[in-house]
C-alpha cells in the first residue's frame, strides 16, 4: 500500500495528478519484489523538509527528498519519504526536466533507499542509477542522469 499525504497544496496546484504520479513511481519500484510493504509519502514544502532534515539528520537546510526506513519490527511498513515542493520544482527547472518526471525520479530514489539501496560508493551509485533508469523508462520518463552533473539527491 502506498499512502500519499499532501501537506502542501502547492503540489496539487502544480500537478493536479500528483497523487497518481507518486503511486505509479512507488509501485514501479515495488513491483518486482516478492515481499510487499507499505510506504508513506509526504508531499510538503521546503519548511517542512527543512525541519525534518534538521531534526532527524542534523542538517539545517531543506533538501529534495528524505527517506526514513522503518525498523524491521514495523513490517510490513517499509518507511516514509518526504519531498519538498520548492526544492523539487527549482531542481526540475534548473535541470531542464518536467516537475512530473523529477518527482517520479525522486520518489523512486526514495523508495529504493527504503529497500536498502544507496549511493555512497561509485559502485553503489552506478547500480542504483541503473535501477532508477529502468524504473523511469517503464514510466515513460527520460533518463534522469542524461546530464551527469546532476546529483540524485540535492
Amino acid at each position: 500500500m502506498i499512502e500519499v499525504e499532501i501537506e502542501a497544496d502547492s503540489w496539487t496546484a502544480a500537478l493536479p495528478q500528483v497523487e497518481g504520479l507518486v503511486r505509479a513511481a512507488a509501485e514501479a519500484v515495488l513491483s518486482d519484489r516478492t515481499a510487499t510493504g507499505d510506504v508513506v509519502v509526504l508531499l510538503t514544502d521546503d519548511a517542512g523538509v527543512h525541519q525534518l532534515n534538521r531534526d532527524h539528520r542534523g542538517r539545517d537546510a531543506p533538501t529534495n527528498v528524505l527517506s526514513f526506513p522503518a525498523a524491521p519490527s514495523a513490517a510490513p511498513h517499509l518507511g516514509d519519504i518526504a519531498l519538498a515542493r520548492e526544492t523539487c520544482a527549482r531542481e526540475a527547472d534548473d535541470q531542464g526536466k518536467t516537475l512530473e518526471h523529477h518527482l517520479q525520479h525522486l520518489v523512486a530514489h526514495g523508495v529504493l533507499h527504503l529497500l536498502g539501496w544507496d549511493h555512497m560508493t561509485e559502485a553503489e551509485a552506478e547500480a542504483m542509477e541503473g535501477r532508477e533508469r529502468l524504473i523511469l523508462a517503464g514510466l515513460g520518463a527520460p533518463d534522469p542522469y542524461r546530464d551527469r552533473d546532476v546529483p540524485p539527491h540535492g
